[in-house]
């Protein structure tokens, strides 16, 4: 009796999916878009769950996802002849993208979800009409540590100096990242972090050299992720939403920003000048805005959502990211900034970085 039961259950879920997965929009691509695929290029492990599904599931087409793990890679990619529909840039690359001609305008007829992002990822330097880009996530940099092993009265009092302080010689890691590696040695010093003055940025220089004779720090980029959680460091300075993370497995990390300032980034979505589908490309945008996609994105990824919605709901209590200190990014202070596309400057932190692990 059990078996012909078990067999009639494993009939209906077999008529159940089939029937799901024969379900199909009545939207025709072609007529609707001029085409039926999609192709995407974002950063690793940086959308929902069923987000690219759902989309293909909405309106009868294919998405191609491809990945990329810096925005100069990304760069070298579409600077070589690549066609992507979709990219996913940070601020000071899509300035540089947007200067070289290689974004078209976004459509704004098509684009109809702008009312739902968050006001204060809006207009910024980089785009400040937002004719090319729409963010996608958005965040700050700041220290995260861990409160039995590091006294926040030295954190606190201290900010970016604090890794520079003997007693947590051995404890830390750094960014292995020279523009943010930069960035918080600048503010140390109470210089802006897009400054090309060179006596400034030689200054910085000495600084994190200091850093690295002195205080024997790990140079890592993802490792220090799980490397925190796990107690292997102490003390690291990363992106909001890593650090959001952290503090969600490990109640003893707490998240700290200086008041010397730091850089409020953003990562946005743009649509190439060479896209094979760009009505498709702003549809496909606007699906992002949305609640549904937005809150899943932000729900896997952990980075604060453009979508203000579903940032209340993520920082609400019961929500995901409830009493979480990194989800969302500070917006006040007069110290922070965001990077701006500067290539001398670019050239020379690449080859002063360079010399500061190697000293």
């Amino acid at each position: 009796m059990k078996r012909i039961t078990k067999l009639i259950l494993c009939l209906l879920l077999l008529v159940s999916m089939t029937a799901c997965s024969s379900s199909t929009s009545d939207v025709d691509p072609q007529e609707e878009f001029g085409c039926s695929v999609l192709n995407v290029y974002n950063w690793g492990e940086y959308i929902g769950e069923d987000v690219l599904s759902n989309f293909e599931e909405m309106y009868n087409v294919k998405v191609n996802y491809s990945l990329f793990d810096s925005n100069e890679a990304m760069y070298t990619r579409i600077l070589g002849g690549s066609h992507y529909d979709i990219l996913v840039p940070s601020d000071y690359m899509i300035e540089r993208l947007i200067e070289e001609d290689l974004l078209q305008p976004l459509d704004y007829d098509i684009i109809t979800n702008t009312d739902l992002i968050y006001e204060g990822t809006l207009n910024k330097d980089y785009d400040p009409d937002n004719e090319y880009s729409i963010p996608y996530f958005w965040g700050n940099v700041g220290i995260v540590y861990d409160t039995t092993l590091v006294d926040s009265a030295d954190v606190e009092s201290e900010g970016w100096d604090v890794f520079r302080n003997p007693k947590y010689k051995g404890m830390i890691y750094m960014y292995d990242s020279e523009r943010d590696a930069f960035m918080i040695a600048l503010k140390a010093l109470g210089y802006s972090m897009n400054t090309d003055n060179e006596d400034e940025i030689n200054e910085a220089y000495e600084w994190l050299v200091e850093v690295q004779e002195t205080m024997d720090p790990a140079y890592v980029t993802d490792e220090a992720i799980d490397g925190l959680i796990f107690g292997e460091k102490a003390m690291g300075f990363m992106y909001s939403g890593d650090a959001a993370y952290i503090l969600s497995e490990n109640e003893n990390m707490a998240f700290y920003v200086p008041d010397e300032g730091t850089n409020i980034w953003t990562d946005a979505m743009v649509i190439p000048a060479n896209a094979d589908c760009p009505a498709l490309a702003n549809t496909f945008i606007n699906y992002i805005l949305a609640y549904e996609a937005s809150y899943d994105n932000s729900a896997t990824v952990g980075y604060a959502s453009s979508n203000a919605e579903v940032l209340e709901d993520m920082t609400a209590e019961g929500g995901d990211f409830y009493g979480n200190d990194a989800y969302i990014a500070r917006t006040d202070n007069p110290n922070d900034e965001v990077f701006r596309n500067n290539e001398t400057l670019r050239e020379m932190l690449s080859e002063l970085w360079i010399k500061v692990k190697n000293s």
